[in-house]
């Protein structure tokens, strides 16, 4: 926010200047450039340039080979045609926006079968955080993104899930039971939001909001909560601001 004088607002817009003015700086420039290049050229202090470099490395903006820059391969993606963009593209930026309004890991969870995988994560900034990783496949019944395509699912398949699927106890909370499973399932549909307490990892309370895009379930968004961080109003929090997300990527 900014105060009375509006300093903040004109840092930010600073900020985001200098970052646009590196990136155009770099691709103008045709070959690779060290950082007090672009500091002279661009008259930006060398600390506050290491940190907007950095991000715009991690972001694929600008690559770096040892201590040059050039421009990298996330600016081609910017470029991409109608349907270029992939799943990740177009959630990733919304699971770090959501992340940065709450500070709790957040991610985005596509189904495989009876499993489901993150394909895109941002962990807590706090000490006492939850961590996913990518690529990481993990059972249903156990996360909040898990119950939220659960319920999503026809009777015939969710019966085939229950037929098929080993409901495994990661902690003395994890839901084992088909029929108390099937009534937390029941109040998904009503609420639109799943829930889990401790039932994968001990200490952590789950949120979880599934995404539907052309009429298509395409995902689920949930966030993971210290439960020593948790009470009402940050749980209503994360709801609202999983709903304005989903909302977001749906309407896309």
């Amino acid at each position: 926010m900014a105060d009375n004088s509006g300093n903040a607002v004109t840092g930010n817009v600073k900020s985001a200047t200098r970052t646009l003015d590196i990136i155009e700086y770099v691709v103008a420039a045709n070959r690779p450039l060290v950082a007090q290049e672009i500091s002279t050229a661009l008259a930006i202090p060398v600390s506050s340039l290491s940190y907007l470099l950095s991000t715009l490395v991690e972001r694929g903006y600008l690559q770096r080979q040892g201590r040059r820059y050039t421009a990298g391969p996330g600016l081609e993606r910017l470029q991409a045609r109608s349907g270029g963009f992939s799943l990740v593209d177009k959630v990733t930026p919304l699971v770090r926006t959501l992340r940065v309004q709450l500070n709790e890991t957040v991610s985005f969870w596509v189904r495989h079968g009876w499993e489901v995988e993150p394909i895109a994560t941002e962990s807590s900034e706090q000490a006492l955080r939850y961590a996913v990783e990518t690529g990481t496949r993990l059972p249903m019944h156990a996360l909040a993104s898990g119950k939220a395509f659960l319920a999503m699912m026809p009777e015939e398949e969710l019966d085939r899930y229950f037929a098929e699927a080993k409901l495994i106890r990661f902690t003395p909370s994890t839901v084992t039971s088909e029929a108390k499973l099937r009534k937390e399932l029941a109040a998904v549909r009503k609420t639109g939001f799943s829930r889990t307490d401790e039932e994968y990892s001990l200490g952590i309370n789950g949120i979880g909001r599934i995404v539907t895009m052309d009429g298509e379930v395409v995902g689920a968004l949930s966030i993971a909560i210290p439960k020593v961080r948790n009470n009402e109003a940050v749980e209503k929090r994360a709801m609202d601001l999983l709903q304005r997300t989903a909302g977001l990527l749906e309407a896309g």
